[in-house]
């Protein structure tokens, strides 16, 4: 007599080589039937991959016949992609991939990527962070993991990385494969290979959102990430000062030609004022002012939000304890209006524009 329960209990044993999930809590398997010494279910796919297909169907086979070896196994693989995008394989598990850009260094964008995948995460969203800033990984730092490693997991033959988890983020970073003190010297096809590996090799969850902090400019990591995966739109970072502007233009650019064609979904201005704790209602506009609404305007997108210039922001990041997961910090609550705009942004831009392709770069 073959036991329904016990072959659901088998099936846990099973994971997802996308997402290093058992396919039972995953929901993949559906039609799932007992009769007599005949066992049928259907497995669910959201990408039409013959050798995740073939490897999954082996996987079942193997392990149900190991307890009943009698069992005749019928299994059906059924492919359901959330939309129709010919790139929807590279990471079915992610509805939406959200590159934070900046046209320079030193205004803030990391600080940035970080408190609004916890703003996100507060509004209930699933979120993942890659640190995709090679040569100046600060995440780990910002969120407390200094010093941890990623473990590597052997799945179908491959192997396959977790990110770590912290505050309900999962995280990616090259700071969890070097020292933080060690200078990290990698020439273009080597950063390539580390963006990839980070989207391709690592045991990503189902995520809302997936933010992936860039080095300043444009370079090799850039380019990279749009070949690697559809990005559904990029976040842009900047001071009010002019020449944080000028050079986010150009940043801003490289996403918006036509062979890259990825969707700006808002402009961040960072440093917006200064804010003294003992005068909260004064601003000093150290750098000017509306830098972010003229980026935003040359983007043809909106101003997601403004941030003062406030020293609990710098303490949390350094303290790996980013301002959006304290109640008492009142740049909180300008992160979370910032993650309410980017939803909405990100869901127009889903209801009105085609899915993103990955880039195809003539060599």
């Amino acid at each position: 007599m073959i036991d329904h329960n016990k072959i659901v209990d088998i099936l846990r044993g099973i994971k997802d080589p996308q997402s290093g999930r058992d396919i039972i809590s995953a929901k993949m398997v559906e039609d799932f039937q007992v009769d007599g010494q005949n066992i049928v279910f259907s497995i669910v796919l959201k990408t039409n991959d013959s050798q995740l297909k073939s490897s999954l169907n082996f996987a079942c086979m193997e392990a149900i016949q190991q307890v009943y070896p009698e069992a005749n196994v019928h299994i059906h693989l059924k492919i359901k992609s959330e939309s129709g995008a010919e790139n929807d394989s590279v990471l079915p598990q992610v509805k939406n991939v959200i590159a934070v850009a900046s046209g320079k260094g030193g205004v803030g964008k990391s600080t940035v990527a970080v408190n609004l995948a916890l703003s996100l995460r507060n509004q209930g969203a699933r979120v993942g962070l890659i640190d995709a800033d090679l040569y100046g990984p600060s995440i780990p730092t910002m969120m407390g993991l200094t010093g941890q490693r990623p473990k590597v997991e052997l799945l179908y033959g491959k192997h396959k990385i977790v990110p770590l988890e912290a505050h309900g983020i999962y995280v990616m970073s090259i700071g969890f494969i070097v020292e933080p003190e060690q200078a990290v010297v990698l020439r273009g096809p080597r950063l390539g290979g580390l963006i990839k590996q980070f989207i391709l090799d690592c045991l990503w969850p189902d995520l809302d959102y997936l933010i992936i902090d860039l080095p300043p400019g444009t370079g090799d990591i850039q380019l990279t990430l749009v070949q690697t995966i559809p990005v559904t739109g990029a976040v842009m970072v900047t001071t009010p000062q002019e020449v944080a502007v000028i050079d986010a233009v150009k940043a801003m650019n490289m996403f918006l030609l036509p062979n890259i064609n990825v969707p700006i979904v808002g402009v961040v201005e960072n440093m917006s004022w200064f804010t003294p704790a003992e005068l909260p209602d004064n601003k000093y506009f150290i750098f000017g002012q509306g830098g972010g609404k003229k980026l935003a305007s040359a983007a043809n997108a909106v101003l997601l939000g403004q941030i003062p210039l406030v020293q609990g922001v710098r303490e949390g990041g350094d303290e790996g304890l980013p301002v959006s997961l304290r109640d008492d910090a009142p740049t909180k609550k300008v992160f979370e209006e910032i993650a309410k705009n980017l939803i909405r942004q990100v869901h127009v831009r889903n209801e009105v524009m085609e899915p993103t392709r990955i880039v195809k770069m003539e060599s």
